[in-house]
């Protein structure tokens, strides 16, 4: 009986006329659609669409603030190989497989023995590269303006630098000890003598590899002897270039993310990635991975003191790791200073082990500069600006420091440590500083900005005439 009562009970709930039943759907489908074009945005758009940007609205800082380390439709892969980085790299391959990520049903997978990618050299030809006849086309190190050097910090040649990849945790321009200069644009990186203001050429993905996607460079760093040239990419490769002859010779064990920072102790080479991850490589060995450590943030920096007893590596948390020398050890960094916003213009003082430059970014706009050895901030200066790149000259017991918004200007500061006291300003790139590099030896500096010029400035000047 109670069998027969439920029966009934159900099939009146369930029963429908056809019309209604039609009826109701269409209404819902439209109550549906007007829903969604009155509701805001989803929660994952960065910014409302319904907005304007006003007179005063910097895009360029706007994303910057918004810029994850590594592509956010991959963010949540890189998140899910971080068990397998740390597990490769104590392997005995000398090549561990690589990891890419293939979209999959809204989905993303790790697949591994991807193909490398072949990079090959390709020789300037052209009789106008030691001409300082001013360029029409932006093609890259062609002159856009010369100017007289003065006192004052102006520019003495302005070059075109298309394609510099507008990303504040890049390192992409680097000067080495024998005058050459490197500078990568997008997923090409050319170089450049100083002396004889010529471009000898470029290194670029190879044609032959087809369909396969380029790899936009990250980052470089020429070794202390000026003889070699290290590449890091988006895609977690780090190549070795011997520029004179023109061929590579190594390929180290990669990362599974992005190599944000490379930096030489001697003939060990150390890479971060943006995962964290630092790996000591020997290129000399056949396995050449000899140690590795890792810091819980993404990293950003990363660089070795001058004489090798500390390595510095930067965090986008705005945590400054300190570690010793021992690279094959269990490692835990030595010393930790904090500061409010990433830690990715950093620089150790030539004359002073134990003395280490950093810039905030937008939200901070101090330069500090501290003492490892206790921890401690031992002198800082509000630029009032955003700090994106540092540098040393060492002949003129300088710092260099460029900036973004909202003053797109390099400061040179005089240092009387602990004080830091501004002794002129670098006007002329419109967009910011993202990239600085000194010739220690002839007193120039180079800037590299968003605005894709780069400017070598003479910094040579006594300092009688500045004052």
């Amino acid at each position: 009986m109670q069998t027969d009562v439920a029966r009934k009970r159900r099939n009146h709930l369930f029963q429908r006329e056809p019309d209604t039943h039609v009826t109701s759907y269409k209404r819902f489908r439209t109550w549906l659609s007007h829903k969604h074009s009155r509701e805001s945005p989803a929660v994952s758009t960065p910014l409302s669409t319904g907005r304007r940007c006003g007179p005063n609205f910097e895009l360029d800082d706007v994303v910057q603030r918004l810029e994850l380390d590594s592509p956010s439709r991959f963010h949540a892969a890189a998140q899910r190989v971080v068990y397998q980085e740390s597990t490769l790299i104590l392997g005995n391959s000398s090549r561990p497989p690589k990891a890419q990520c293939i979209p999959n049903s809204g989905r993303y997978s790790v697949m591994f023995n991807v193909p490398e990618q072949e990079w090959i050299w390709i020789e300037h030809k052209g009789g106008d590269a030691q001409s300082t006849e001013i360029q029409s086309d932006p093609r890259p190190f062609s002159v856009l303006s010369t100017s007289v050097a003065s006192p004052l910090g102006n520019s003495t040649l302005k070059l075109a630098a298309p394609s510099l990849v507008n990303d504040y945790y890049t390192h992409l321009l680097d000067y080495s000890c024998n005058g050459i200069l490197a500078l990568a644009l997008d997923s090409s990186v050319y170089i450049w003598n100083s002396e004889t203001r010529s471009l000898l050429g470029r290194l670029d993905p190879s044609p032959e590899t087809g369909r396969k996607r380029r790899q936009t460079v990250s980052c470089v760093r020429w070794s202390g002897d000026g003889h070699v040239l290290s590449i890091g990419t988006r895609r977690g490769e780090v190549q070795l270039w011997d520029v004179e002859r023109r061929q590579n010779v190594k390929t180290l064990p990669s990362h599974l993310s992005v190599v944000r920072a490379l930096s030489w102790k001697q003939q060990l080479l150390s890479s971060g990635s943006t995962l964290g991850h630092i790996h000591h490589n020997d290129p000399r060995a056949p396995s050449p991975l000899v140690g590795t450590v890792i810091q819980q943030e993404g990293l950003c920096s990363l660089q070795w003191s001058p004489g090798g007893e500390w390595l510095a590596s930067g965090s986008a948390d705005g945590l400054l790791h300190i570690w010793d020398r021992d690279v094959t050890g269990s490692h835990r960094p030595v010393a930790t200073m904090k500061q409010p916003s990433a830690v990715k213009a950093m620089g150790w003082c030539p004359w002073k082990g134990n003395v280490i430059a950093t810039g905030g970014g937008w939200k901070d706009g101090q330069l500090r500069i501290w003492d490892i050895e206790s921890a401690t901030c031992v002198g800082s200066a509000d630029t009032n600006s955003q700090i994106c790149s540092l540098g040393w000259a060492e002949v003129t017991r300088r710092l260099v420091t460029g900036h973004g918004h909202p003053h797109h200007n390099a400061i040179c500061w005089d240092l009387e440590f602990p004080s830091l006291r501004p002794a002129f300003h670098l006007t002329g790139h419109s967009r910011r500083i993202l990239h600085v590099a000194l010739n220690n030896d002839a007193g120039q500096l180079f800037t590299a900005g968003a605005d894709q010029c780069l400017h070598m400035w003479d910094m040579s000047f006594p300092q009688s005439l500045l004052s």
